[in-house]
Formats: C-alpha cells, sequence, structure tokens
C-alpha cells in the first residue's frame, strides 16, 4: 500500500514534464468582445477606441467603466522562493506564475498576468510593481524570499491604492485555517484551549500565527521552532536582528508561555495540532514526534511539493486528522481553494485592501461550506471541484469588506453572488467548449 501511495505522489510530475511542452504554457489571451466582421475593429481600435481613451483622460473612475482593468490582476515574482525549490529564478518559477494564472482564471474567473521580474533587489521590485497600477485591479505577489516578502508587501499595500495580496502569506493562512476549523469540530476540541506546535516560521506560518491569534487561539500555548530552535525571548540572535525580524521577535514574546527549549521533537510534544510550513520532506517531522503529541491530534505537513512527513506515516504514528498541501492526497489545504474566491470578490467590489478580517470571514465560509455537506476525517475541507464555493467565498470576502467601509462599490449579497457566479461559470464552460472543438488539444496518451 505505501508504495502504491508514493507511486501515485510521482505520477504529476511525471506528467507535468510531458504536458508542459505539448502545451508549450497554460493560459494565453482571448478576446472577449464580439468580432463580428473586420469592421468592427474600427470600434474595437482606432478610430472607435479614442472616444473611450478621452472619456478616461477626463473621467480617470471610468478605465474600470471601458476596459478590463477591473478583473484583471498581476501574479508577480521574483522567482527567489518557488514553492519547495528555493531561489530558481524568475524564468525558472515561470511555469508556477502560469498555473496560478489558470488558477485565477478557471476558479475565480479573474485574469491574471504572470509577471517574473528579473530582481532580486526588493526596492527595485516594489518600484516595479507600483508602475503596473495604472492597468491592474489588484496584485498577488507570489514566491518571494524572507524576510524581504514582508516589507514588500507592507510598503505596497500603504502605497497603492489597489488590493496587494501575498498569497503565501494570507492565501495560505486562510485555507489552513479553515481546514483547523472543521478538524476541532471532529475531534472535539476548542480554538482557545488547545497546545498548537509550528514548525517553521516563514511567509505562511507568520500570517497563520496572526489570523490563528484574531481568530481565538491562546498565543501561550502556541510553541514556534524555526531552523534554530523553538521561539522565546532568549533566543538573541532573533533580538539582534528584531528590525529585520519583526513577526519573529513579536512571536518570541508572546508564544510559548511554558519557555519550552529545543527543536522540532520538544515544540511538538504533547501538542494537539502540527502545523508546518518548513523544509520539504519526507523526515523533516519524524513519526515518533507524532507520537508524542496528544490524543486525537491534528497533523498538517503543508510544505510543497513534498510534505515534511507521509499523511500514512503520520497516521500511523498516531495522528487522527492529516492535512497537507497536495491534491493526491486527502485534506488538501491548499490556497488555491482561497485566492480566486476571495480575489473575485474583491474586485467585484472593488475593495482598496484585503484585510485579515475580510481573510477570516473567507476562511469561516470554506469551513461552512465542507461542514454543510459533511465533513470526516479525511474531508475537512472543501475541494477544488466544488466549485460553487468560489461564488460564496467571493461573496462573503466581499460583505466584510464593505462592512468595513473599504470598497469603491456597494452591492447587496444576492447581487455579488450572482456577479460572482456568472464570471466564474464562463471561465469553466469556455475551457470546456474549446477542449470539445479542439482548440485545446486533448493531451496525448501516455
Amino acid at each position: 500500500m505505501k508504495n502504491e501511495l508514493l507511486t501515485k505522489s510521482e505520477k504529476p510530475a511525471e506528467d507535468a514534464m510531458r504536458l508542459h511542452p505539448f502545451y508549450r504554457g497554460k493560459v494565453q489571451i482571448m478576446a472577449k468582445c464580439a468580432v463580428r466582421d473586420i469592421s468592427d475593429f474600427a470600434i474595437w481600435y482606432t478610430p472607435g477606441v479614442a472616444a473611450p481613451c478621452r472619456d478616461i483622460q477626463a473621467h480617470p473612475e471610468m478605465v474600470w467603466e471601458h476596459t478590463n482593468r477591473g478583473n484583471t490582476i498581476a501574479v508577480v515574482s521574483d522567482g527567489t522562493r518557488v514553492l519547495g525549490l528555493g531561489d530558481i529564478g524568475p524564468e525558472a518559477g515561470l511555469p508556477v506564475m502560469e498555473g496560478k494564472s489558470l488558477l485565477f482564471k478557471y476558479l475565480g474567473g479573474v485574469d491574471a498576468m504572470p509577471i517574473c521580474l528579473g530582481t532580486k533587489d526588493p526596492d527595485v521590485f516594489i518600484e516595479t510593481v507600483k508602475l503596473l497600477e495604472p492597468c491592474v485591479g489588484g496584485i498577488n505577489l507570489e514566491d518571494i524570499a524572507q524576510p524581504k516578502c514582508f516589507r514588500i508587501l507592507d510598503t505596497l499595500r500603504a502605497k497603492m491604492n489597489i488590493p496587494v495580496w501575498h498569497d503565501d502569506q494570507q492565501g495560505t493562512a486562510t485555507v489552513l485555517l479553515a481546514g483547523l476549523i472543521n478538524a476541532l469540530k471532529i475531534v472535539g476540541k476548542e480554538l482557545g484551549k488547545i497546545k498548537i506546535a509550528m514548525i517553521g516560521f516563514g511567509a505562511a506560518n507568520v500570517a497563520t500565527y496572526r489570523l490563528l491569534k484574531a481568530c481565538g487561539a491562546d498565543p501561550g500555548g502556541i510553541v514556534i521552532c524555526d531552523s534554530k530552535g523553538t521561539l522565546y525571548p532568549g533566543r538573541h540572535d532573533i533580538e539582534e536582528k528584531q528590525a529585520e525580524f519583526v513577526d519573529k521577535w513579536r512571536a518570541c514574546n508572546e508564544t510559548n508561555a511554558e519557555r519550552i527549549v529545543g527543536g522540532p521533537a520538544e515544540a511538538m510534544r504533547g501538542a494537539d495540532v502540527m502545523i508546518a510550513f518548513s523544509k520539504p520532506g519526507p523526515g523533516t517531522v519524524k513519526p515518533e514526534w507524532v507520537a508524542g503529541m496528544a490524543k486525537d491530534a491534528i497533523v498538517f505537513p503543508c510544505a510543497n511539493p513534498v510534505p515534511e512527513i507521509w499523511p500514512w506515516e503520520a497516521k500511523e504514528a498516531g495522528a487522527r486528522i492529516v492535512g497537507t498541501g497536495r491534491s493526491d492526497f486527502p485534506n488538501q489545504l491548499n490556497n488555491s481553494l482561497g485566492f480566486p474566491g476571495i480575489f473575485r470578490g474583491v474586485l467585484d467590489i472593488r475593495a482598496k485592501t484585503i484585510t485579515d478580517e475580510m481573510a477570516l470571514a473567507a476562511a469561516h465560509e470554506l469551513a461552512r461550506c465542507a461542514e454543510e455537506r459533511g465533513i470526516h476525517e479525511d474531508n475537512i475541507a472543501p475541494t477544488m471541484d466544488e466549485w460553487q464555493v468560489f461564488p460564496r467565498e467571493a461573496v462573503a470576502t466581499a460583505m466584510k469588506a464593505q462592512e468595513q467601509g473599504i470598497t469603491l462599490l456597494k452591492k447587496t449579497r444576492e447581487e455579488l453572488f450572482a456577479d460572482a457566479e456568472r464570471a466564474i461559470r464562463n471561465a469553466r464552460e469556455s475551457v470546456q467548449l474549446l477542449m470539445k472543438e479542439g482548440l485545446i488539444p486533448t493531451p496525448p496518451a501516455t
């Protein structure tokens, strides 16, 4: 059985190497306007296009009406921390950004441009992204090394008038929280009364920690472990660089009330929940560490492309519920469940930013969607093929944004759902139609 699961886990990589060169990319630009005959180009281009140009010049807000800016975002990376592969460069990171753009379109009806920048300088990165603002409705930051990813996000959020979102932080944390909400219901434990071990404290777990606190978790019951050991006030290496590692030093002083010193084994001992965004495994998290956790333990090894421990190993060691970031195992806790619906809602309401409160609203709606259709140990979160989840998530996000007074438009819940459903249905059915007509060729048989 283990060998069968291991073979299954290797197949996506084999298929990817076969099919990426077959299609030479995953996204393309398609027309969305009618072209009845060649004379229509007089409307869509010169001379007719001058009229909407003049209208936008006189009334800048009309750019949202005359162009696709309101449904366009940029997926921007420098390729310095791609999945679990590390600093592989902008060219090597492009397949990931294309894949992200495909998910944005198919799951959220959002037009996303994959952009990999040829710089590692955070200041150049920031200035370049700022220059994109006139033509996009939002920015999705992706696969940027820490600690610069935090400064890039904070700076761009402060300087831009459109939503800027770092999916490795906010998106990952949102979906993981949704899964944890339902997992705790299954095991009968309360978030505010449990012990949580967090292995790794990069972009994903920094945001997860922030959302956990906002959702009611007790910081004192959280033990965080980075590559050098557990966090606590005695970590002078972090204290000396606290201006650079602001979030990590704050966590040193807020968490680990018992002042546990050690590594992952000590952090996980007696824990009810383990959340890992660390070095891809297997072997990063050992079965004996899982065995030392509390009864009915929840284990989320979420490194990509390979989790820190294989799910079956965690189960054999005593974990009751296991979730990973992969679609080929039960309980996928992948940010693909979050960003398409969240951005759909953000764009439909023209929100100025994406707040933690909006992310929490999305997380609770995701958890609710799964609970309504039934949850169990191997099914704690929605799956990507439950497409109605995404318009519901969009509505939850947009309604919270309106409640916070950070939107340019106001819509009812019913209007938001209709808009989101229409956009997502159009995207999905367009792909199916193109496949049916052979315009997207069928993949060759293995």
